[in-house]
């Protein structure tokens, strides 16, 4: 069965300008990759966890930072792999230069015996929305014209 992630699409305006946050994936398999290889902050759902709540305990393992809402939701995309990742946007701002993931561990080199650990997201930025659409991963993109579609005329939020 296919896995479910949620996430949250952080944005901000700045000087009439709308960036959004999006994070690279540490490790050695995204190490020189970037076009394509940044994504919405998110992870699995544990067992009978609610997807908000699932997206906001990522977000924060991923960057350090715990969301508050107002949450837009944005619907769920499926990558080629068949994960499903539901997502919400919420407004917010912080310094990612104070960036702090959650690790992992990885035999690496493969088949040396050797486990090192590398964070989960080693890289998070606002990007403008030309270049976000640049570097997010082809399915999450979707997330971004949601909204951006929803800022010019939506009002569905929860509150969390």
């Amino acid at each position: 069965m296919a896995k479910t992630s949620a996430g949250l699409l952080m944005y901000r305006t700045i000087n009439g300008v709308l960036e959004v946050l999006l994070v690279h994936p540490g490790g050695p398999f995204w190490s020189r990759r970037h076009a394509g290889a940044w994504f919405v902050p998110k992870g699995e759902l544990n067992d009978d966890e609610q997807p908000l709540a699932a997206a906001r305990r990522e977000f924060q393992e991923e960057t350090g930072v715990e969301a508050a809402g107002p949450f837009m939701p944005l619907g769920e995309v499926r990558h080629k792999s068949g994960k499903k990742v539901i997502a919400w946007a919420v407004e917010g701002t912080w310094d990612t230069s104070t960036l702090r993931s959650n690790t992992f561990s990885l035999e690496w080199p493969p088949k040396s015996g050797t486990f090192q650990e590398f964070p989960e997201v080693d890289n998070a930025a606002f990007l403008e929305v030309s270049e976000a659409k640049l570097r997010i991963h082809e399915a999450e993109s979707a997330f971004i014209d949601r909204l951006v579609n929803g800022i010019a005329g939506s009002d569905d939020t929860v509150d969390m």
